[in-house]
């Protein structure tokens, strides 16, 4: 049988590079290697593209994927064919924030006509941007906590408004986000004025728009949502923290998070949640995967938080996690993830691009 031809694109110019590697190494020595020709493209910090053919072997260390001993290549000549001389049947970008999952490098994609795994242009772009995310929600109906969101310039401009109008708007503790980031950067928990100064200003560092949210008492809850014009769900998972929040520390670095699967809820709100993912999925056109993230309060009211259109994917994360509960494997959970990108790349054919 001959292998399909496979090409995985990882690191980027992005604080979430580090995060990307290691997804890398994951799906690199869980994919069926019987079955795909894999080759990678690593990405530097400095947005070079390089090339390793053929991967065999197991990783070993996140270290030998940062490919320093190979020469840069031009980016449309490293997608045009693998290492069998044949074009790729698909293409497995994982890559987090900025020039990754922000519609930029899928854009990249769809000029070359290359099929890849994941969302297409809008939907990675509305994912990624946290305010887009939040008008599309409430277009669809989807209960929210209250937000307000401002630019750089505005506020180096109008910062005693601002903070006045957080103030008014808002009750603390409140979170402040880079409305164009991922895997908790440069996101603070702030519970007075203070600490809200400082939480924009580090926040700032990582994009030119913000997004403040109220915070809550409540149970983090997720859902994973596969597939395309039909997809489906998981049953939901709950982070556990034994620190204040979920930032990128805890998420990668000290374990302080341990993950319940599956959540410990009523049934009627377990389904509540399934379909509000869906909803969420549908609100900005998601194809392939998505995490779909909620606040659960104790009475069970439910608000989404985001969508998350590359979610965290290495084999300990909670989108896998989720599945393997369901019973799909991390192997098989990446082949359905390639067939998945082959399946709307031919759907994609079906259009005409030449008028008679």
């Amino acid at each position: 049988m001959t292998k399909e031809n496979i090409c995985i694109v990882f690191g980027g110019k992005s604080a979430e590079h580090d995060v990307s590697i290691l997804t890398a190494q994951n799906v690199l020595n869980a994919i069926n290697k019987d079955q795909y020709q894999i080759d990678i493209i690593y990405i530097t910090n400095e947005g070079e593209w390089k090339k390793k053919e053929n991967i065999t072997e197991e990783i070993k260390n996140t270290d030998e994927l940062v490919l320093n001993d190979v020469e840069a290549g031009e980016i449309s000549q490293l997608l045009s064919k693998g290492s069998t001389g044949r074009s790729y049947d698909a293409v497995f970008p994982l890559l987090h924030g900025p020039n990754g999952e922000d519609g930029t490098i899928q854009g990249l994609f769809e000029v070359l006509d290359i099929p890849y795994v994941g969302n297409g242009v809008l939907a990675a772009s509305s994912s990624m941007d946290k305010l887009v995310m939040k008008q599309l929600f409430e277009h669809r109906g989807l209960p929210q906590l209250p937000y307000i969101s401002f630019l750089r310039s505005e506020y180096e401009k109008y910062e005693n408004n601002i903070i006045k109008l957080v103030n008014d708007k808002l009750t603390y503790p409140v979170f402040v986000k880079p409305a164009n980031l991922g895997s908790s950067v440069g996101i603070s928990k702030c519970n007075n004025e203070k600490e809200l100064k400082s939480g924009i200003e580090e926040a700032f560092q990582f994009d030119r728009k913000l997004v403040i949210e109220q915070g809550i008492e409540a149970r983090e809850i997720e859902v994973a949502v596969l597939g395309n014009d039909y997809p489906e769900t998981t049953w939901p998972g709950e982070v556990v923290k034994d620190v204040a929040f979920y930032d990128y520390k805890s998420k990668y670095k000290d374990g302080k998070v341990r993950l319940q699967i599956p959540a410990e809820l009523d049934q009627d709100v377990q389904m509540t949640l399934r379909n509000m993912a869906l909803e969420a999925f549908k609100a900005t056109d998601c194809s392939g995967l998505v995490r779909a993230d909620f606040f659960v309060t104790e009475d069970n009211q439910i608000y989404i938080n985001e969508t998350n259109a590359m979610p965290g994917f290495t084999s300990f994360s909670m989108y896998p996690s989720l599945w393997e509960n369901m019973g799909l494997s991390y192997p098989d959970l990446i082949a359905k993830l390639i067939d998945l990108a082959k399946e709307r790349h031919a759907d994609k054919k079906k259009n005409k691009y030449k008028i008679d």
